[in-house]
């Protein structure tokens, strides 16, 4: 009966279409107001592509990819912790939808559906959508008949400026089967090295990249140091973390999924709670404060990975909200494992610069310039 109700929904969307068009779309006056100023940049010799992303207040980095045949564009995350590419769709009813850009399937010429279904579940939100193909282009790299997901409901995505998300990790970490995008373009030898990598600003809106296909080393300083996966198929390596020479987690080394899409740096809650009461937080609602006045004072927190210390200075680990009030951007995993599980996100990304290694099964981090 289900696919009775989605057969009737594609053959009436025009409909939808027009509804959906005649609202606001507060995610494209946001990026109308605040325009990319670096150009993709794409050297056929190599085939390395330079891909713009914007900052949105150190929580959040976007860039835009097209689909379909005319292109439509959208505004996704590059993600390393999940393999699934989405869009919203003009059968998405949930108000997280009703402010993004729909992908409008009866205006491409190379559209085509499937009848899967599926659930893609995030740390913050989840989604339901539908397995269908298009033409996907990344600036001038492109990915014909790529099986992607149009969302038919998405949670915990209120307000969000962003459209959908593009998963980089490893294919088994697919919700939906389909081969991510990155695998394509590698297969199709749109790209001539199997490696991608992440430079991420801080405080300001443009500079920041993701590059396919090799690594411009103008984002780095000194030499990159390798760090092996704890196994093929996720992004995932060895650490430990201390603070004034003294180990206050990961004791004998946990598991760090090196995640583009997560803001901040999770981990176990009484691991977490350990951390914020060494730096002297106060909690209240869902962050931790600590006076502006005294970050200066606050000791380096060090992430241990294969044996090279990586610092993160109070500078970079203390935010401010709205309000200018300092908080600290550690928070709890949500997410139970069964081994001590934290999640190193852009707090950290934003000062090493990232390579993501898929020939060779590593990650590549530099001082990043």
């Amino acid at each position: 009966m289900k696919w009775l109700v989605l057969l009737w929904l594609v053959a009436f969307s025009e409909c939808i279409v027009k509804k959906t068009l005649s609202g606001k779309n507060t995610l494209n006056n946001f990026l109308k107001e605040h325009t990319y100023s670096l150009s993709q940049i794409s050297s056929r010799g190599s085939k390395l592509t330079i891909h713009p992303l914007r900052n949105i207040m150190d929580m959040l980095y976007v860039g835009n990819i097209t689909i379909g045949t005319p292109p439509q564009e959208f505004q996704v995350v590059f993600d390393t912790g999940s393999s699934d590419l989405w869009v919203p769709s003009v059968f998405c009813q949930s108000l997280a939808c009703a402010t993004k850009s729909m992908f409008i399937h009866l205006r491409s010429s190379t559209f085509w559906h499937t009848q899967k279904v599926f659930n893609i579940k995030y740390h913050t939100g989840r989604m339901k959508g539908l397995l269908v193909y298009d033409t996907v282009w990344i600036g001038d790299l492109v990915s014909t008949d790529q099986p992607f997901c149009i969302s038919l409901a998405e949670v915990g995505f209120d307000g969000i400026p962003f459209d959908g998300v593009l998963g980089l990790n490893y294919p088994n970490m697919s919700f939906s089967g389909a081969t991510p995008i990155f695998d394509n373009l590698k297969n199709e030898g749109a790209i001539s090295e199997p490696v991608f990598a992440f430079y991420l600003s801080k405080d300001k809106q443009e500079g920041s990249v993701v590059m396919f296909g090799g690594v411009d080393h103008r984002y780095y300083k000194g030499e990159l140091n390798w760090v092996p996966l704890i196994q093929a198929g996720g992004w995932s390596v060895h650490m430990d973390i201390s603070m004034k020479r003294k180990i206050i987690a990961c004791s004998g080394g946990c598991e760090a999924l090196v995640d583009t899409g997560t803001a901040l740096i999770k981990g176990p809650r009484r691991l977490v709670n350990n951390i914020q009461k060494l730096i002297g937080t106060t909690p209240r609602g869902s962050k931790h404060y600590v006076s502006c006045s005294v970050v200066n004072t606050l000791p380096s927190i060090i992430f241990t990975i294969n044996g090279i210390n990586y610092p993160v200075p109070a500078r970079a680990y203390i935010l401010k909200d709205s309000r200018s009030h300092c908080y600290t951007t550690f928070k709890e995993n949500t997410v139970r494992t069964s081994r001590e599980t934290w999640i190193l996100g852009d707090v950290f990304l934003r000062l090493y610069f990232s390579v993501f290694d898929r020939r060779n099964d590593r990650i590549g981090l530099a001082r990043a310039v």
